[in-house]
């Protein structure tokens, strides 16, 4: 998604991050709405759904200040079709902790071609917020 569009998801469309939750009820109220992420956990599942509609601000504005690039330029990669997001595990990461892990394997199509991604994410919670630092990505 480009700026200045809106999103075509309809209210009762199933999220993207594959809880199985109405987007609007999910990482909807986050991406549309403005809401924080509770939890490390939640702004994954948002983060995921943001490559999903292409939303690089929010991808920017989640992204913690120390590692964050200039610009993402999402539309460069060609088309993308995201398959799916599975949480491994996570480790902290709360509304009363200040960083967090989560580990996930997201699926996504590029040129035909299956690939995907496993990655060890770390998130800190700065001024109430939650924000991606960075993450290690496991050999394929």
């Amino acid at each position: 998604m480009t700026k200045g569009k809106k999103s075509t998801r309809k209210t009762d469309d199933f999220c993207p991050c594959g809880s199985g939750v109405a987007y609007m009820d999910c990482c909807g109220r986050l991406l549309e709405q403005g809401q924080r992420a509770e939890s490390a956990g939640q702004l994954m599942r948002s983060r995921y759904t943001a490559y999903v509609l292409m939303r690089e601000g929010y991808l920017l504005r989640t992204w913690h200040a120390s590692t964050r690039p200039v610009a993402l330029n999402l539309a460069a990669a060609g088309p993308v079709q995201w398959l799916g997001l599975k949480i491994i595990r996570t480790e902290a990461g709360s509304a009363t902790d200040h960083e967090g892990v989560v580990e996930f394997v997201a699926r996504y199509k590029v040129n035909g071609k299956a690939e995907r991604l496993h990655e060890t994410s770390r998130f800190i919670r700065e001024d109430g917020q939650w924000l991606y630092v960075d993450g290690e990505v496991a050999p394929s």
